[in-house]
């Protein structure tokens, strides 16, 4: 049977989401306090995570709380060294103070959505993460510039496909400004988790079908319906022989 990883992007500010999606998931990605989140968010996150066997993982973000981590920014290598090296030092001491250790890191919002192109970005954040833990595991999307910098310096990298995101026709996710870019029907997501699972690809936003290679799929804790959604997910991937857990 196939074993794939869910992970769901939690801390960031639904308490009763977080709780419900913990249940469902096998890695957490916590928000570090800089775009959400704060020290009790975090303690609480992650000791739910830890109550479902959930792997704990690090959703550093842009300093930017009013917009949600999501509105680009341009910052010197020293810069996202020390943007990152803070949120993982806070979260890893409250994991360690919990029983626990970070697994993963994803970056959140926009620092993602830049590093998947912006290959001096990406390398900077490798070599932040590298600062940290540089066996610390990166997610990042297949073919993006984090994957080229993590190969780069055998940095540990898993690639990472959206079950509730629509992807443009280039592989990259559809920007949240246009239409359609979230999925929230529960058809449309366990569409699109049958075709990434069975077929290794998606239907593009054009129409068009792209190839996307992955080791864990995502679930957005702030898209309408994440718990439903998330349950629907279970269930398609229960149908297609696929069970869920936290990586090696």
């Amino acid at each position: 049977m196939r074993q794939l990883d869910l992970n769901a992007d939690v801390g960031e500010g639904d308490a009763q989401t977080d709780e419900a999606l913990l249940q469902l998931v096998t890695s957490a990605n916590v928000a570090c306090g800089f775009h959400a989140g704060y020290a009790p968010t975090m303690r609480t996150t992650v000791a739910l995570a830890i109550r479902n066997s959930v792997a704990v993982g690090a959703h550093p973000g842009f300093n930017d709380r009013e917009g949600f981590g999501r509105r680009p920014q341009q910052l010197s290598d020293a810069e996202i060294r020390e943007l990152l090296v803070t949120q993982l030092r806070a979260l890893d001491a409250i994991a360690r103070a919990h029983g626990t250790t970070l697994r993963h890191v994803k970056p959140h919002g926009a620092l993602y959505n830049q590093a998947e192109t912006d290959g001096a970005l990406a390398v900077a954040i490798v070599a932040g993460i590298r600062v940290f833990d540089p066996v610390l595991r990166l997610i990042g999307r297949a073919g993006s510039a984090m994957e080229h910098a993590a190969r780069a310096v055998a940095h540990p990298f898993t690639a990472e496909a959206f079950a509730d995101r629509r992807y443009s026709a280039d592989g990259t996710l559809l920007p949240r400004s246009e239409s359609g870019a979230v999925l929230t029907d529960p058809d449309a997501v366990a569409r699109q988790v049958r075709s990434l699972v069975t077929d290794g690809e998606v239907v593009a936003s054009d129409g068009s079908r792209v190839a996307v290679s992955f080791g864990t799929l995502c679930i957005h804790g702030d898209t309408p319906g994440a718990v439903t959604l998330a349950r629907r997910i279970r269930q398609e991937l229960g149908a297609l022989g696929v069970s869920v857990s936290t990586p090696r």
